[in-house]
């Protein structure tokens, strides 16, 4: 199988997370829109001209004549495609139970500099930001951060399955390497409370395959357009 991967050229965004998984297993891929006329496919896609069931919006995956949208459900299939999770249905509905808890954090990672609205500017938005991500820090972060560990100290480590890795790792992966580059300060002072967090992380990003993808021009660069942004005035 040939996957064709479907998200913006330019941003790692929700993307990055399929991405991630795609790499480690190994899989064959195109990633559709950052070739040629791939924006002109991505959104003839989205806007039913050429399927009877379109996506919302990307990221989307191909595969045959399957066109599955919404990041945990891409992952959901990839998954044990791409040995990437156990064969037991019950581990199977673990690992996407926890990958929905994740994506719900992204969610309120991008509110941090766009709580009002997605329509408006970081800078016409800018004092709720500030206010919404002091109270992410107090309560949000404590709250997943904690549950992350929690999770990896009962498994035993290093991985949310124990010994064995599965795409949520990865997605924990991207997850606090998004939130170093968005919030260096405060993530300096925070991490000495979640260490298994932070092993996690390592022990990934030194896994070959993820390795090769973090150097290579595949993996697109923290930027702020997309979920994770630096702003000094949100790092205090």
């Amino acid at each position: 199988m040939r996957y064709q991967l479907y998200y913006w050229p330019s941003i790692q965004g929700r993307g990055e997370f399929v991405r991630l998984a795609l790499e480690e297993g190994g899989a064959s891929y195109t990633d559709v829109a950052r070739r040629g006329d791939g924006i002109s496919s991505m959104m003839s896609l989205i806007d039913g001209r050429r399927i009877k069931r379109p996506p919302y919006a990307p990221p989307f995956l191909k595969a045959g004549k399957l066109v599955i949208g919404q990041t945990a459900n891409i992952l959901l299939y990839l998954g044990p495609r791409l040995r990437l999770v156990p064969r037991s249905e019950a581990d199977r509905l673990w690992v996407h139970q926890f990958q929905l808890t994740v994506i719900d954090l992204v969610k309120e990672i991008h509110d941090t500099h766009h709580p009002l609205s997605s329509q408006l500017y970081y800078e016409e938005q800018r004092a709720a930001a500030k206010r919404y991500t002091d109270l992410f820090w107090r309560h949000r972060v404590p709250k997943y951060l904690g549950y992350f560990e929690d999770v990896l100290e009962k498994s035993g480590g290093p991985y949310l399955l124990g010994r064995r890795l599965c795409y949520a790792d990865l997605s924990l992966f991207q997850v606090i390497a998004g939130l170093r580059y968005s919030f260096p300060k405060r993530m300096k002072r925070y991490e000495r409370k979640v260490p298994r967090l932070v092993a996690l992380h390592d022990k990934v990003a030194a896994r070959p395959r993820v390795a090769a993808y973090l150097k290579s021009k595949r993996r697109i660069a923290f930027n702020e357009m997309g979920i994770f942004r630096r702003y000094r005035g949100l790092d205090r």
